[in-house]
This record gives structure tokens, C-alpha cells and sequence, in this order.
């Protein structure tokens, strides 16, 4: 009988697409995957840390893992593993800390670790790593769109964020490596294909020769491989001119821009160590909306960033008042020990932190719904998630009376409280 193996992960897409890497190398060897909540032979908790939060959701998840089954081997990995694997090793029932690189050898490394000896820690040193060495995969569990890793590591060390503690400096995989892996998702009936990374815009700049993102969305656009590439997201000061021109120009690639804004204001900007103003995203916005009407822009926005004053918020609200946002991603802050931002004074009330996130989540929800408005009585045409469910091009998720497959030409009939869409079939 074959071992199971249940997979639960925390955090960014980087971590979606590592987690589904080692189920299908596991799977490769015989391991049969279920669901979490599930009896399993081996639990593997695909960790975050970007806040103190998320390691304590990390330090539950393997609690409930070794609930639900006290003899199964339970596997950590991830963020918090890479940052404080002698920590982790020390939990009841762990028996295996695994690093980021590492997670490529699950397998392997599955195989060589004695159970019943205490945890195995197998943690190199991230920051030493000069490839990408991302895993690859051939299948994804979501069966219309796949996420593509195409880049690990950031060099940029804002003031707030342990990542490049955590995964290390910035490395790109292979032009043609990835043009392969689109190609790959493609033949196996993947409909669209959503590139990510730590530090998406980074892409190219450790590889030899001159390339960059811009070059390779023109070269995907170009194959005509996907019916539809989305890229994640990407830093306001690194979305270029050419950039934009390439997106608009293209055949095939979404009309969708992610940036991680942070904030409003420029005292805040600054702090942070970001790399732009509040008047060079007020212009790039601009030119992303001349250049595609109708594109979604979503951002990412801090809540309550130490020094935070009321006008500093007050700023941020304002600015996302006045731009055309069609969605808010708004984390209240939470010092994470090891950042600069932890030392820094003038840390806010928690409570003062929730009440200015709520404040912009409801900014986020009524943009959301504004946005969707726009295109009631519009086609779009709709990629299908399963039964009734699917998503547009301009990340729009739309419900169907009826159940459809594939892509479906739709009309957009409302908008629902949360933003969504209601849809009926063209016929």
C-alpha cells in the first residue's frame, strides 16, 4: 500500500508552486497525496515568515498534525524553516526541518532521514545559492492555470521583510529553461500559465547576456504557446515603458498588474527603503490605463508601518481614493524580529493597526466592486476553475448559472457584495 502524503502551505505563490513540486515528486516515488485534514503517513507544512503571526500559524499547523495522526513523520520547510530550523527541530513529533533549496531532494531526503531519532535538520546556507534550482513540475492541481517559478530571491531588503534571509539573494532560471516549462504546461492542457517570483521584475539580471522581463513576455507572447500568460507581482520602479508596450501589444498576455505600493506616503515610502514616490505611481498608473483600458491593477498595502502618523494614512487612503484600483491586498503590520523595521521607533497601538486596516480593506472592497461594475453588460472571455466558476483576463471571478469547461465567451449580468461577478453564457 502506498504511504500518504498530505501538503499544507503558507504564504506567496513561490511557496503554491514548491508545495505542488514536492507532491508530484512524492507521487513520482509512490507517495499517494490527500488532503491535509486526512489521516497521512507524512505531513510536510510548507512554511511563511514574513510576520511573527505567520510562524505562530506554521507552529499550529504542526501541532494539528500531529493530532491527526501522533506516528506520522511530520515534515517543516519553507521561510520560518530556512530562518530557524534548530528552533522548529525542537517540536513534539518534527522529524524532518528542511531549507528552501532542499526542498528539491524531498524525496530523497524523505528516504535517508531515520524515523524515530529525533528531527533530521538539513539546512544549507540560502544566501551562498547562485542558481535558481527551482522544481519542476508537469502537473498542477488547479487544472486550467499553473504557476510557473521563474525567479527566487530578492536583493532588495526592505526595511520590513525577512525574504532575502530567507531565500536568499536574486536568481533567474534560464530564458529557454522557462520558455520549456510554459511549452510544457501548455501540451499538458493548462489554458493560462501565471509566472512568478520573489522578486519578479529582477528576472534576468544575474543571467549572462542582456534579458529581462520585458524580453521574455515578448518571447512567450510571441510562441503563441499559452492562450494566456499573467505575470505576479511585479515592483512599481521596475515596470517599464517597454514593459507596458510589450503587455499591450501582446496576443496573449493579461490585463493584470499586481504592484506592492506599500504606502501612500512618502515619508513612509522612504522608511520602508521603496523605491519610488506616491507622484511616480500616481504617473505610472497613468500610463498603464492609457496603455490598456480596462486593465486591473492591484496593490498591496501596509496598515500602521512604525512611525505611521495619521496623515500618513490619511495619504495612503487618499491615493487609492484617486486611483483606479480593482483590488486591495492589506496586511496590518507585524514586526518580524531580524528586520530593520523592528527596531525602528514609534511601533503603533494593535489596535490603532486594526482600525487602519479596516479602513482600507473597505476602501479595497467598495474599488473592487466599482471596478467590476464597469463591465455589466460586456463579453469577456472566461477561463472555467471547475463547475460554474471561472476567472477573465482582467482577473474578474464570475459565476455561471450553468456549468461550462475550457474557455467560454461570457456577458457579465452583476456584481456581487464581494466584488464578484454574476455571468450568463453567449450562445
Amino acid at each position: 500500500m502506498s504511504k500518504r502524503v498530505a501538503i499544507t502551505t503558507l504564504g506567496c505563490k513561490t511557496n503554491q508552486f514548491e508545495s505542488a513540486g514536492m507532491s508530484e515528486s512524492l507521487e513520482q516515488q509512490g507517495y499517494r497525496a490527500v488532503p491535509f485534514s486526512d489521516e497521512a503517513d507524512v505531513y510536510i507544512i510548507n512554511t511563511c515568515s514574513v510576520t511573527a503571526k505567520s510562524d505562530a500559524e506554521s507552529r499550529k499547523l504542526i501541532r494539528r498534525a500531529a493530532r491527526l495522526n501522533p506516528a506520522a513523520r511530520v515534515v517543516v520547510t519553507g521561510c520560518y524553516a530556512q530562518l530557524a530550523a534548530d528552533e522548529l527541530s525542537k517540536l513534539p513529533n518534527v522529524s524532518l526541518v528542511i531549507g528552501n533549496s532542499e526542498k528539491r531532494d524531498i524525496a530523497r531526503l524523505l528516504a535517508n532521514a531515520a524515523p524515530g531519532e529525533g528531527a533530521s535538520v538539513v539546512v544549507t546556507d540560502i544566501g551562498a545559492e547562485s542558481t535558481a534550482g527551482v522544481l519542476h513540475l508537469e502537473s498542477f492541481a488547479e487544472h486550467t492555470r499553473a504557476f510557473l517559478q521563474i525567479q527566487n530571491g530578492c536583493n532588495a531588503f526592505c526595511a520590513y521583510c525577512i525574504v532575502p534571509y530567507a531565500r536568499g539573494r536574486s536568481r533567474s532560471v534560464a530564458f529557454d529553461e522557462v520558455l520549456a516549462g510554459v511549452a510544457r504546461f501548455a501540451a499538458a492542457g493548462f489554458r493560462e500559465v501565471v509566472l512568478t517570483g520573489i522578486h519578479l521584475g529582477a528576472y534576468g539580471k544575474d543571467l549572462a547576456g542582456e534579458t529581462d522581463l520585458t524580453a521574455l513576455l515578448s518571447a512567450i507572447d510571441a510562441s503563441g504557446a499559452v492562450n494566456r500568460l499573467r505575470i505576479g507581482s511585479v515592483e512599481p520602479d521596475e515596470v517599464s515603458p517597454q514593459m507596458i508596450g510589450v503587455i499591450a501589444s501582446g496576443r496573449h498576455i493579461c490585463p493584470h498588474m499586481h504592484l506592492p505600493l506599500q504606502s501612500g506616503s512618502d515619508r513612509v515610502l522612504a522608511a520602508m527603503g521603496r523605491g519610488y514616490t506616491s507622484g511616480e505611481i500616481r504617473a505610472l498608473v497613468a500610463s498603464l490605463v492609457k496603455a490598456l483600458p480596462g486593465i486591473a491593477i492591484g496593490f498591496d498595502v501596509i496598515a500602521g508601518f512604525p512611525g505611521e502618523s495619521a496623515a500618513d494614512h490619511a495619504a495612503t487612503c487618499a491615493l487609492l481614493e484617486e486611483l483606479p484600483v480593482a483590488y486591495l491586498h492589506v496586511f496590518p503590520y507585524s514586526s518580524r524580529p531580524g528586520t530593520r523595521a523592528a527596531t525602528m521607533p514609534g511601533h503603533l497601538d494593535p489596535a490603532v493597526i486594526k482600525e487602519r486596516a479596516a479602513e482600507l480593506r473597505q476602501i479595497g472592497e467598495r474599488k473592487k466592486r466599482n471596478y467590476a461594475a464597469g463591465f455589466v453588460g460586456r463579453e469577456l472571455s472566461l477561463l472555467m476553475q471547475g463547475g460554474n466558476n471561472g476567472i477573465t483576463p482582467n482577473y474578474l471571478a464570475v459565476k455561471l448559472a450553468e456549468e461550462a469547461a475550457g474557455e467560454v465567451p461570457v456577458r457579465i449580468t452583476g456584481v456581487n457584495r464581494d466584488g464578484s461577478c454574476r455571468g450568463e453564457l453567449v450562445k
